[in-house]
Order: C-alpha cells, then structure tokens, then sequence
C-alpha cells in the first residue's frame, strides 16, 4: 500500500470533469497529484473547479484545497503544496515539467473530443484519456467514457469512447436548451454570478451588444467571468432546472462517475498488476 500512496499523478486539466477525477483519487488516499492547466481558463463550472487557483492563487473544493505554483520553479513549488496537505496547479499546458515530475499516471482530461495534447501510451506507465477522440491501446492504456446514460464512467481498455453526440447531457428534462452560448466573438458581460436563479427569457450577459438570454427557468450552476474574451458558440453558462444553489459549488455526478472509472483503472494497474491486461481486454462500452 506504501507503493500506492507514492504514486505521483498528473491531471491535464483542472476543470469541472477533472476536478472530479481529482477529487475521486484525493478521497481514496492519493495525494501526489498536480494538475496541468492553462494561463486563461474558460471554466464554466467555476465554483466546484480547482482551476479557478489559476486565477486567485487559491481555491478550495469541497474541502480540498488547491494552490498556484509558479512554472519556474515547479518542482520545489509542488513539493511544498504535497508537504502542506495541498495539490499544485500549474499554468503549465504543455507539460513542460512533466520530463523532471516523472509521473506514474497521466490522465487526459480537457475533454476536447479529440487529442489535442498528443496524448499517448508512451507518456508514462499508465495513460488514461477522457472521453471521445481517443482510442483505448493506442492514445491510452485507458479511455473513460465521458456520455451520460448507461455507460458513462465505464473503462474502455480496447478501443473508442461513444462519438460526441453534441447534444448536452438530460439534467432535469432538459438538454441543450440549459446551455447559455456566445451569439457573436466579443466581450462577456455580466453582473449575475453563479448560484443566481434566472427566468425564461432574462437577460443574463451580452456579448458586445448582443444579449443572452435565459431559455429556462433555473439556477445558474456555471458562468464565466465577465469581461472573458469570447467567441461565436463558446459554452458561457449553464442553466440549472433542478433549481438547488448547492449544487453550484460541488463535483457533479458526472464527473464522480467519470472520476471512478479513472480510480479503477488505477488500483487495477498497480493493486493487480498481474491482472491488468489494458491492451486486450474488450471494449465494454
């Protein structure tokens, strides 16, 4: 068990998903994790988002505590969060520090329907990729399917995740129609934040002159910072029709579920490593 608690893992990305994913592993007894993210985050779910330590040096989730360490000097800066019972995040979208880290386990996580990042076994002893646009056996040892319904959290050790559908996942009966996105490229105005119910037809933000209006009625359990630079069809918000304000600032079911598939494939690598077989087990997707 010694082993295990020494593993050191490295979360490519800090947003809503990932944090779930973080906080899965963090309350199972893994504490050597850092996560990877950009300069500007463009996390919705802001509130329940270790990425918002990018921002404010310091952010805290459910009682885990998140800190900014600065790129320069990433090694000894992760090590002084470790030894504080906190998690490092570094502005780091490359990996740069990823050579000197050595990480036993990297998870892909922007969720960007494709690999972006060139995501692939060779990154480290196991790699585990989130969702659509990756194949489980080539881009990683492990893909986690991201969709909601029935098999969302399963691991893939063969093969791909579902497709992106582009449809939204059903929260409450309601789907697309929960998203608030940008009209137009422009600049992100508003005076609501998250947690602020909302009715049908309200004018939540402008982008530029245009508005955005509400097309439920709900909380909003996601938002963006006003004054964000943003283009045509970005996520800006999310509705939701549950209308319970303390569900802005926890880890959804979504990412818990998506967080146990990625704990699973970790204890079975390194717990049963004699059973751990990822290149050839079937696709149960």
């Amino acid at each position: 068990m010694e082993a295990l608690n020494n593993l050191i893992f490295a979360i490519r990305s800090a947003g809503d998903i990932a944090s779930g994913v973080i906080m899965r592993l963090h309350n199972a007894g893994f504490r050597r994790i850092v996560m990877l993210e950009t300069p500007e985050p463009l996390t919705v779910r802001r509130k329940a988002a270790f990425s918002e330590a990018v921002r404010l040096g310091k952010v805290t989730v459910e009682g885990v505590t998140a800190r900014l360490v600065k790129t320069d000097d990433a090694i000894n800066g992760i090590l002084t969060c470790w030894n504080a019972g906190e998690l490092p995040v570094l502005a780091d979208p490359e990996g740069s520090c990823l050579a000197e880290l050595k990480p036993d386990v990297i998870v892909d996580a922007l969720i960007a329907k494709r690999n972006k990042l060139g995501t692939s076994t060779k990154d480290a002893p196991l790699v585990i990729a989130l969702g659509p646009g990756f194949e489980a056996g080539t881009d990683a040892h492990a893909v986690i399917e991201t969709q909601r319904g029935h098999n969302m959290g399963r691991v893939i050790r063969q093969g791909p995740a579902a497709p992106n559908s582009g449809i939204p996942g059903n929260i409450g009966g309601k789907t697309i129609e929960r998203l608030l996105r940008a009209p137009c490229d422009g600049e992100f105005i508003t005076k609501m934040d998250i947690g602020h119910r909302v009715k049908k037809g309200e004018t939540v933000a402008t982008v530029g002159d245009t508005p955005v209006q509400a097309k439920i009625d709900g909380v909003l359990r996601g938002l963006l910072r006003s004054h964000t630079p943003v283009h045509t069809g970005l996520k800006l918000g999310d509705i939701d029709p549950r209308d319970n304000p303390e569900f802005c600032s926890t880890v959804s079911d979504k990412a818990l579920a998506i967080g146990g598939g990625v704990l699973e494939t970790v204890l079975k690598k390194f717990l049963c490593p004699s059973s751990d077989n990822s290149t050839q087990q079937e696709d149960v997707s």
